[in-house]
């Protein structure tokens, strides 16, 4: 019942356990009561709860309060800092005056006759009943403050780690300016004068039929989609190897090289220490090893020299123009040309076209960018690799530098508005080259360098949303089934 308008209202309640029940306060008493401030958002609810439960009783609260609200000049009601005269010998707790005392304000209204008001705000309650008896759109409101605090501070924290991560990587980069181990241009490049420098073994790949006779260390990222390519080459074939783990931000552990992207594989061979660049030469020149293991491995990587080259903006390239190349030497080959030449274009495909497909993929949004990462934390075992604070850089500094890496290569590459409608037009085109062969796999009866690099590039995404919404629209799962078995279980030891 509203004494007068005003944004939140006085009553005294009868039972404790009532009000609890119905948010109504009797005003009706003649017992010890206490003031409550309630809403007006509860009144309608009350009321029509109070008419159910106790007919006419509502007519006869209004009466009363209406006989008891009236005109300071009757005497009959006077409001004041130290006691509120009722009528009819109705009184309130000695309480009273202390809780009302900065609650109530007295306000005359010129156009109502003199009469005194119940007027409170949020402003004057203590903050635990501000906040208990806010309008919803207040508490939204509130709550937006709060949301968009917590955003600013922590775009603050990303920026101030962004600009920690640039200094502390330019101040490594100079220190260590003079520490590159690679050999100059004008000699054979993947000879190293020196062994790297020693970091963590992430893990180690061991098999007891290798034959290769290489100790090889693998430096990568553990799901980019290049380094997933060239480790399933090697787990497929039973290549022994090391593993570290490149941290994808500050990249310390490829300060040593000239050469910083990865996958990059340094093999120590005979008295030399070699370094391997670029996934597809690494899949090309080691194939060629394992093929006709008595070649060297030296006279191999003199068959991928590297061109350099001036574009028309003045940019300098550098490209090894037959990566997808095999160098079988003397080997005797049981292949077609056919076969070998569809290889090719299928691995160039999976290069050039698939792994396109995926950034715009799995970081569309900042928070599927966000959960991507986490992802990569979990997959790379990270925890144990990297310190607290390198780990936060790479997920939240990562998942924000993709997100907007992801927008321009969707444009560069010429990805659908729909990101997903491309990854699946990739895999329904890979599936339906495999429906043509009629074969399990694009290499017949056993899986070739085509199916791993295919299956290399899907499985960077394997635990992403976008890989299982693939799994749904798209016949890929079962092809990429098989395909982890057969990796899983190296079968391609009998293959050599």
């Amino acid at each position: 019942v509203r004494v007068k308008p005003s944004r939140f209202f006085l009553f005294c309640k009868e039972d404790r356990e009532a009000a609890r029940e119905c948010c109504y306060f009797c005003i009706i008493c003649n017992r010890r009561s206490y003031v409550k401030i309630i809403h007006q958002d509860f009144l309608t609810d009350c009321s029509n709860k109070l008419k159910q439960e106790k007919p006419g009783h509502s007519d006869q609260m209004a009466s009363h309060i209406k006989s008891l609200y009236r005109p300071v000049s009757c005497g009959l009601a006077r409001l004041s800092s130290h006691n509120v005269v009722l009528t009819a010998n109705r009184f309130t707790p000695p309480a009273f005056p202390t809780v009302a005392n900065g609650l109530l304000s007295r306000r005359r209204n010129n156009g109502d006759g003199g009469r005194v008001g119940l007027a409170t705000s949020c402003a004057n309650l203590s903050p635990p009943l501000a906040d208990k008896y806010k309008t919803q759109k207040e508490k939204e409101d509130d709550d937006n403050k709060k949301k968009s605090g917590k955003k600013k501070m922590v775009y603050q924290a990303l920026g101030v780690g962004v600009l920690v991560g640039a200094v502390l990587g330019y101040q490594n980069s100079q220190a260590n300016k003079n520490k590159q181990i690679a050999n100059e241009s004008n000699v054979k490049e993947y000879l190293l004068a020196e062994k790297p420098p020693e970091f963590k073994v992430a893990r180690s790949i061991t098999s007891d039929n290798d034959r290769s006779g290489l100790k090889v260390t693998l430096f990568q990222y553990q799901t980019c989609p290049f380094c997933c390519k060239a480790r399933a080459f090697l787990d497929y074939f039973g290549v022994n190897y090391d593993v570290i783990e490149v941290n994808s931000v500050l990249r310390t552990q490829m300060k040593w090289s000239k050469y910083k992207k990865v996958p990059v594989v340094v093999i120590e061979y005979k008295d030399k220490i070699l370094q391997i660049n670029d996934s597809s030469v690494i899949v090309s020149a080691l194939f060629s090893k394992l093929a006709d293991p008595d070649s060297n491995l030296e006279q191999i990587m003199d068959c991928y020299p590297t061109i350099r080259f001036v574009e028309a903006d003045g940019t300098e390239k550098a490209d090894i123009q037959n990566r997808y190349f095999l160098m079988y030497n003397e080997a005797k080959v049981n292949r077609t040309k056919e076969d070998i030449v569809e290889e090719r274009r299928w691995r160039r495909w999976a290069d050039d076209t698939l792994v396109h497909t995926l950034s715009p993929n799995v970081y569309r949004t900042p928070t599927e960018a966000l959960e991507t990462f986490q992802w990569f934390d979990q997959a790379g075992n990270w925890p144990n690799l990297f310190s607290v604070w390198e780990r936060y850089l790479v997920i939240y500094v990562g998942a924000l530098a993709m997100w907007l890496i992801g927008k321009r290569l969707k444009k560069r590459h010429g990805i659908k508005d729909d990101a997903r409608e491309s990854l699946y037009d990739s895999c329904n085109h890979w599936m339906k080259g495999l429906k043509k062969k009629g074969t399990p796999y694009m290499g017949g009866a056993n899986p070739n360098l085509a199916d791993l690099a295919v299956f290399g590039v899907l499985s960077a995404i394997e635990g992403c949303e976008a890989f299982s919404d693939a799994r749904k629209h798209t016949n890929i799962g079962s092809w990429f089934d098989r395909m982890k078995e057969a990796v899983g279980k190296r079968r391609g030891q009998l293959d050599l």
